[in-house]
C-alpha cells in the first residue's frame, strides 16, 4: 500500500512539475511593456467611459502629414557636386596631343583655337550625366550645389551641360567662317566627359540635418487633461491623442512597483488557465493525466502556438491573420477527443488574446475556427478531410471577420481585403499539419485514424503474408474483425481500432500455423502425438509470437496491445480439461494452460476478446439455429465475466448485453439456413 500510495505521490508531483515549467516558459514569452486596453476607430463613438491623460505626454503628427512636411524639407535641400577642374586639363592635354602632327596654318589654328575656347566653356558651366539631368527634370530640381575649391555655389540646372548637349553645343555656335563638317572630325566627344560628380555623403548629412529641424510631435497633453468620453464621437484630433497615448503608453519601459504588478498579474492568469487545464485532465481525462508523453505533447503544443505568436508580433512583425492558430485543433484532434481539443484550444486562445491589439476579434476568430476543425475532423480517415476542413477554415475565417467589421460600423469601403488573402495564406500554412500528425505519431507513440486505415489494409505486405502462411486463421481474423467492429460501433467505442486489432490479434499463428485447426487440412493434427501441457504451450506461445512479430514489423504498441490481451489470463480448456480427466485426483500446474495476458483494460481490447472466443466457438456449433447461437454467445461472454477478463476494462453490463445482442444478430446473419437448390428431372420421350 505504501508503495502505491508513494509511486501516485511521484506521479502528481512529475505532473504538477511539468505544468510549473510550462508556467515559468509562458510567462518568459509574455510581454514585459505596458499594453493599451482600449481599441477604436477614426469617426467612430467612444464604446468606453470618461478617458483622461493618465500622464503627461506629446500629441504626435499622423504618419502622412509627417511625411508630406518631410517631403517638403528635402525638396529645399539642393544636391551637392563636386567640381573637379583636373577634367578640363586632362581633355585640353589630350586634345593637343591629338593635333600636334596636323596642319599648322592659319585656317587650321582657328578651328584648334575654337574647340579649345569651347571646351572651356562648357567645362566652366559644368558637365553633369545625363541620368542626373533627367532626374532632375522628374522631380523638378532647378538648382544643385556646385563646391568649388570648398565653397559651395547655388548653380541653375539649365546651365549646366551634359555631354550630348555639349557636343550640340559647340557644334551649333560654330562660327559661320569655319565648316562644321571640318569642326566635326576632330571628333570631340573625345574630349567630353563629366566634371560634376554627384556628392552622396555631403547630400545626405545635408538632408538628415534638414529633417532635425522636424517636429515629429503637434502638441502637448498633460496629466489629467480629459480626453474623450462615452459615445462621443473620435475626430481626427483625438484620433491622434489616442494614437499618441497608445504609443507612449506600449512604449514605457516598467519598472518598481508597476513591473512587478504586471508580472504578477501575468503569472496569476497563466497559472488560473493551466490549473483549469491540469483539473480539467486530472478529473475527466484521467487516462491522458495517466500518460505523461500525452501531458508533455498537449504543453509543448501549447507553448508552440504562443512562442508562434510572441515571435512572429515581436520580431518578424507578422500580421496575426497569418499565423495558423487551427494548427492546434488541426493536431491535438488526430490524437485526442473533440472535448479536450476543444478546451485545450479555449486556453490557447485565452494566452494569447494578452498579445494582441484586439483581443475580442481574435477571441472570435479563432473560436469559430476551432470549432469548424473540431466538427470537421471528427473521424479524420482520408486526406481530403484536412484538405475540406482547410477550406472551412478559411471560409470561417472571412466570414466571421466581415461579418464583425460590419457589425464595428465599417463601410464595405473601408474593409482591409488584404485581410482575406493573409486568410488563404494561413489555410496553406495549415497544410502542414499532415506531417506534423505523422512526426508526432513517431516520437510521441501516437495513433491517427490515417494510420489505422493504413495497418488495416489488407493488401498490406504483413496482413498479405498472414494470409498466404496461415489462411484459415487470417479468415477467423476477418470474421472476427467484423463482428468486433460492429460491437465497437454500437456501444460508442473507437470501432476502427477494434478493427485493426482484430486483423493481427492472432498474427502469432504465422509461426507455426499446422498447429493451429483452422489450417490443417486433413484428419491429423499435429497436436495429437504431444503431452496435453507440451501442447498447451504451443497454442499458448501464439500470443508471444505474435508481439515478436509485431514489433519486427513496427506495430504500434496500442494495436500489440490486442495480440497481448485477446487471451486475458484464460485457460486453454481443451488441454486443460483434458490433463485433469487423465490424471483425476493430482494437484494441476494451473500456470502450464493458462495464459499469461494481461487483461483487457480498454473497452476496445474486451470488445475483440469476446468477438474472438465467440467466432471461434460458433465453427463447432453442430447446427446453426437462433436457439444454439443465443446459447453460446451468452455462455461465452458469461463465462469470461466469470473468470474476471473483463475487471480492469471500463466496460458495464449495459454494453456487454449491446455486445451480445449484435454478435447473435450478425452470427445468424452469417449462418442462415440456405434453401436446397432442386435437380432438373429430365422427361423420358
Amino acid at each position: 500500500m505504501n508503495i502505491s500510495v508513494k509511486k501516485d505521490t511521484w506521479r502528481l508531483l512529475l505532473r504538477v512539475a511539468l505544468f510549473l515549467v510550462a508556467i515559468a516558459l509562458l510567462v518568459q514569452l509574455f510581454p514585459s511593456e505596458n499594453k493599451f486596453k482600449y481599441t477604436y476607430q477614426n469617426h467612430k463613438p467612444w464604446r468606453y467611459g470618461l478617458l483622461t491623460a493618465p500622464f503627461d505626454f506629446f500629441v504626435y503628427k499622423d504618419a502622412e502629414r509627417l511625411k508630406n512636411e518631410q517631403d517638403s524639407i528635402l525638396r529645399n535641400v539642393l544636391p551637392y557636386y563636386d567640381f573637379d577642374a583636373g577634367i578640363l586639363r586632362q581633355s585640353l592635354k589630350s586634345f593637343w596631343r591629338s593635333v600636334a602632327n596636323t596642319e599648322t596654318d592659319s585656317a587650321a589654328q582657328q578651328y584648334k583655337d575654337y574647340v579649345v575656347s569651347q571646351l572651356q566653356y562648357v567645362y566652366s558651366h559644368g558637365l553633369i550625366p545625363s541620368k542626373d539631368m533627367e532626374k532632375f527634370a522628374e522631380n523638378g530640381v532647378t538648382n544643385i550645389n556646385v563646391v568649388k575649391d570648398f565653397v559651395a555655389s547655388a548653380i541653375p540646372v539649365s546651365e549646366l551641360f551634359t555631354v550630348k548637349s555639349a557636343y550640340s553645343y559647340i557644334l551649333n555656335h560654330c562660327p559661320s567662317e569655319l565648316d562644321v563638317q571640318v569642326l566635326k572630325s576632330y571628333n570631340l566627344n573625345r574630349y567630353l566627359n563629366e566634371n560634376l560628380l554627384y556628392d552622396a555623403k555631403r547630400t545626405e548629412q545635408m538632408r538628415a540635418e534638414a529633417l532635425k529641424g522636424i517636429s515629429p510631435t503637434m502638441g502637448y497633453v498633460q496629466t489629467g487633461e480629459r480626453i474623450i468620453d462615452k459615445g462621443e464621437v473620435v475626430n481626427d484630433r483625438t484620433f491622434l491623442i489616442l494614437n499618441s497615448l497608445k504609443k507612449e503608453t506600449e512604449g514605457k519601459v516598467l519598472s518598481g512597483k508597476r513591473f512587478y504588478l504586471l508580472l504578477f498579474g501575468q503569472v496569476l492568469l497563466i497559472s488560473t488557465l493551466m490549473l483549469a487545464l491540469f483539473f480539467y485532465l486530472y478529473l475527466f481525462r484521467r487516462k491522458i493525466y495517466s500518460n505523461f508523453r500525452s501531458m508533455l505533447f498537449l504543453l509543448m503544443m501549447l507553448l508552440l502556438m504562443v512562442t508562434l505568436l510572441a515571435f512572429g508580433m515581436r520580431y518578424a512583425r507578422l500580421s496575426l491573420y497569418i499565423l495558423p492558430f487551427a494548427f492546434l485543433p488541426i493536431v491535438v484532434r488526430a490524437f485526442f477527443d473533440s472535448r479536450t481539443t476543444f478546451f485545450i484550444h479555449i486556453v490557447m486562445t485565452l494566452l494569447c488574446s494578452v498579445f494582441v491589439p484586439n483581443p475580442y476579434e481574435f477571441i472570435l476568430l479563432q473560436l469559430a475556427a476551432g470549432i469548424t476543425v473540431i466538427c470537421s475532423m471528427k473521424d479524420m480517415t482520408q486526406r481530403s478531410q484536412l484538405l475540406q476542413t482547410i477550406v472551412l477554415v478559411i471560409l470561417v475565417y472571412s466570414l466571421v471577420y466581415l461579418s464583425y467589421s460590419l457589425i464595428m460600423g465599417l463601410d464595405l469601403s473601408e474593409l482591409h481585403y488584404m485581410v482575406f488573402v493573409y486568410f488563404v495564406i494561413n489555410g496553406v500554412l495549415l497544410l502542414f499539419s499532415y506531417g506534423v500528425i505523422y512526426i508526432c505519431e513517431r516520437v510521441f507513440g501516437f495513433l491517427s485514424n490515417m494510420t489505422l486505415i493504413e495497418l488495416s489494409n489488407v493488401n498490406n505486405s504483413l496482413l498479405m503474408k498472414f494470409s498466404e502462411m496461415a489462411p484459415g486463421t487470417f479468415q477467423h481474423s476477418l470474421q472476427v474483425a467484423n463482428l468486433a467492429t460492429e460491437a465497437a460501433a454500437r456501444i460508442n467505442a473507437n470501432s476502427l481500432l477494434v478493427r485493426t486489432g482484430a486483423l493481427y490479434h492472432d498474427i502469432g499463428k504465422m509461426a507455426n500455423p499446422l498447429y493451429f485447426i483452422e489450417n490443417q487440412s486433413g484428419k491429423l493434427n499435429p497436436l495429437d502425438g504431444l503431452k496435453c501441457e507440451d501442447a498447451a504451450q504451443l497454442i499458448i506461445s501464439h500470443v508471444n509470437e505474435g508481439v515478436k512479430i509485431a514489433q519486427k514489423n513496427k506495430i504500434p504498441d496500442q494495436i500489440i496491445n490486442f495480440i497481448r490481451t485477446h487471451h486475458a489470463q484464460s485457460k486453454t480448456r481443451y488441454f486443460y480439461n483434458t490433463y485433469r480427466n487423465e490424471h483425476p485426483g493430482e494437484e494441476v500446474n494451473e500456470k502450464m494452460f493458462t495464459y499469461a495476458g494481461p487483461k483487457p483494460f480498454t473497452k476496445e481490447m474486451a470488445v475483440l476478446m469476446m468477438a474472438d472466443a465467440v467466432e471461434a466457438a460458433s465453427r463447432s456449433l453442430p447446427e446453426y439455429t437462433e436457439t444454439t447461437i443465443d446459447k453460446m454467445v451468452d455462455n461465452i461472454i458469461d463465462g469470461q465475466i466469470t473468470d474476471g477478463s473483463f475487471k480492469n476494462a471500463p466496460i458495464t453490463f449495459l454494453h456487454i448485453e449491446i455486445i451480445k445482442s449484435v454478435f447473435k444478430q450478425k452470427l445468424k446473419n452469417i449462418y442462415h439456413s440456405r434453401i436446397t437448390y432442386p435437380e432438373l428431372v429430365e422427361k423420358n420421350k
